[in-house]
């Protein structure tokens, strides 16, 4: 650990990812001097935890950040993984971010005086406000059951997957059908690996419909507007499975009856492993039945939009109808009789502010906020699902999250009477 004096800075943000890049440049603007801590370096999760056929599953126009819009030539489009990381580089470089990487926070409180004391593996800091841009999605969920896995069977998380070349020979189980399980299943699939694809409770949604990208028509909707306290399930909302699509080779739907018929092998929720045989719940029909509900129910309201306005389309309103159904409902999959030499675990992330002490958080370590206020003076998040809006976790939202937080901590930085900084 470097050896220091404790430096003091009007907000120090943690995170540099394009939440906390964002919150710079918008404090930037109003002259508010600051200091990015970043763990690792900035943008490390686009750089290192995505794998190498990724696509947005968002169009390029929806890419908004504050004083960065889009600046490619295929608005429509879906960037890939490089494309991704190419237009985060050059906002990185427009935002010239006042950021110490490889420092990690360790602690962060209020002392009495109502300051916070910020201590890192680099020494300890001081601030009046903080901002949490370091996301909800922390520690990969892996199930304790997995414990249990023979040591012959390769297990991965998919922040850690980048190809199939990186799995051994024979069968791959993908257990979760989320955005990340359902991408990395056709992955595999689509590189001739055999797959078995335990599913979830995610929902599904079209990429095109009646000549328009869904997303283009539910933004003139206005469903990415919407405020989180205006949806019908308030805040419940931020804790929805995001829906199964892809942006892959121009955007397609993700269709799991599909797969089925070109060979993966679907099963309902994974619950255990008994020492040989993989243990499902029978409602894999279930689970395909609501999804494909969700995406027709999306496009009955887009339909109804569509009557509304009076707009004329080149395509009529449309219902998907299923193709193929499950036969029987398998809860028992033998391990070794099905070949199977790895598992990607693609279950998501669990979050982890065990270094911020501030009693702002829910039961399940989630934090509880107000477009990103606590309760706690100066102590704000951003960058997580449905911070605000719909858009609060993608490109299209973090700008006005990051605007409208930078106003509250400007009014509370006019209040109060910055300490003298102790410079080493």
């Amino acid at each position: 650990m470097t050896t220091q004096t404790t430096v003091h800075y009007p907000v120090i943000i943690v995170g540099g990812g394009q939440a906390g890049l964002s919150m710079s440049y918008c404090l930037q603007q109003m002259e508010i001097d600051h200091l990015v801590l970043e763990k690792n370096h900035i943008l490390h999760g686009w750089k290192n935890e995505r794998w190498d056929s990724f696509t947005l599953v968002t169009p390029n126009w929806q890419c908004d950040l504050p004083g960065h819009a889009y600046d490619g030539d295929d608005p429509k489009g879906f960037m890939t993984r490089d494309e991704t990381v190419g237009y985060l580089e050059r906002f990185a470089k427009k935002v010239a971010a006042p950021v110490r990487e490889g420092v990690s926070v360790t602690r962060v409180e209020q002392n009495a005086s109502g300051i916070y004391e910020v201590l890192t593996s680099e020494g300890e800091y001081t601030a009046d406000q903080i901002v949490v841009a370091s996301g909800g999605y922390h520690l990969p969920v892996i199930p304790r059951m997995a414990e249990r896995i023979p040591e012959s069977v390769f297990q991965m998380h998919s922040a850690e997957y980048r190809n199939a070349s990186q799995l051994p020979e024979g069968g791959v189980l993908v257990v979760g059908s989320g955005q990340s399980g359902a991408q990395i299943a056709e992955d595999l699939h689509l590189e001739g690996r055999k797959v078995f694809l335990a599913t979830g409770d995610a929902p599904r949604v079209s990429r095109f419909y009646r000549g328009k990208d869904v997303v283009e028509w539910l933004d003139d909707m206005g469903y990415y507007k919407m405020p989180v306290n205006e949806h019908p399930l308030g805040k419940n909302v931020r804790h929805n499975t995001n829906h199964y699509v892809t942006g892959r080779d121009g955007g397609r739907d993700i269709d799991l009856r599909k797969f089925a018929r070109e060979g993966m092998e679907l099963f309902g929720l994974m619950t255990d492993y008994d020492g040989e045989n993989l243990i499902f719940q029978a409602n894999l029909k279930t689970s395909l039945d609501k999804a494909d509900a969700t995406l027709n129910n999306i496009n009955a309201r887009i339909d109804k939009w569509i009557e509304e306005q009076g707009i004329e389309t080149a395509e009529g309103p449309s219902v998907y109808t299923p193709d193929w159904q499950p036969e029987i409902e398998r809860t028992q999959l033998n391990l070794a009789e099905a070949g199977i030499t790895s598992i990607l675990w693609c279950i998501g992330f669990r979050p982890d502010f065990g270094w911020l002490d501030a009693p702002v958080f829910n039961g399940q370590g989630h934090p509880k906020h107000e477009r990103g206020l606590t309760t706690q003076d100066g102590l704000y998040f951003i960058g997580l699902p449905w911070l605000h809006t719909w858009g609060s976790g993608r490109f299209s939202g973090v700008r006005a999250d990051s605007e409208y937080l930078t106003q509250h901590i400007a009014e509370y930085q006019s209040s109060v009477q910055a300490p003298t900084a102790k410079i080493a």
